[in-house]
């Protein structure tokens, strides 16, 4: 026997066509599956943003703080024997009212340098206290200062806090304030 059947033309169909109405399931599912899709967009781009603006402020901070240390490096390492570059090395750093305070001063810089033992600033640490609105920043450093005495005979050592402000011109980062911290 054959698992077929032959239907006669007076028979029924055993599958009859019907109409189906239309399935608004599949639109939903779309439509869903749609908005997540804009929301998962939405979420990456908020999180690039995000990313990028951490990341731009870390390479902000890493460059004044970079300056900075450079400068004080030199700002606390005065040589009598080159006193004359030491003045335009910070000169050339300086700007604002510390520019205009060193500039008044730079006489009895040089005398002062001159006459001094030869000393080696070392920043042991440098931070950033706070941004100002104008793009400035507070950064705070702790420097170790070492040479010999007076009589060449023992080294001396001296650890110093400066509180300075940083300030873009240009291309560079300048030092408008310097004050030392007791």
């Amino acid at each position: 026997m054959s698992p077929r059947r032959l239907i006669g033309p007076a028979e029924r169909p055993l599958f009859v066509e019907r109409d189906v109405p239309p399935s608004r399931m599949f639109a939903v599912v779309a439509s869903l599956a749609l908005l997540l899709a804009v929301a998962a967009v939405t979420v990456c781009t908020l999180v690039l943003i995000s990313h990028e603006t951490h990341r731009r402020a870390a390479l902000r901070d890493v460059e004044v703080l970079s300056d900075v240390q450079s400068f004080m490096t030199v700002f606390t390492s005065p040589d009598p024997f080159h006193a004359n570059d030491y003045v335009d090395n910070v000169m050339a750093h300086a700007t604002g009212d510390f520019a205009k305070e060193y500039w008044e001063q730079a006489n009895k810089i040089l005398v002062a340098i001159a006459r001094s033992e030869p000393t080696t600033g070392t920043v042991v640490g440098v931070g950033i206290q706070r941004w100002n609105d104008d793009g400035s920043a507070n950064v705070l450093v702790a420097v170790e200062n070492s040479g010999k005495s007076a009589d060449g005979e023992q080294d001396v050592s001296v650890a110093s806090r400066w509180l300075l402000t940083a300030q873009r011109e240009g291309d560079q980062w300048k030092i408008s304030h310097l004050n030392q911290v007791l």
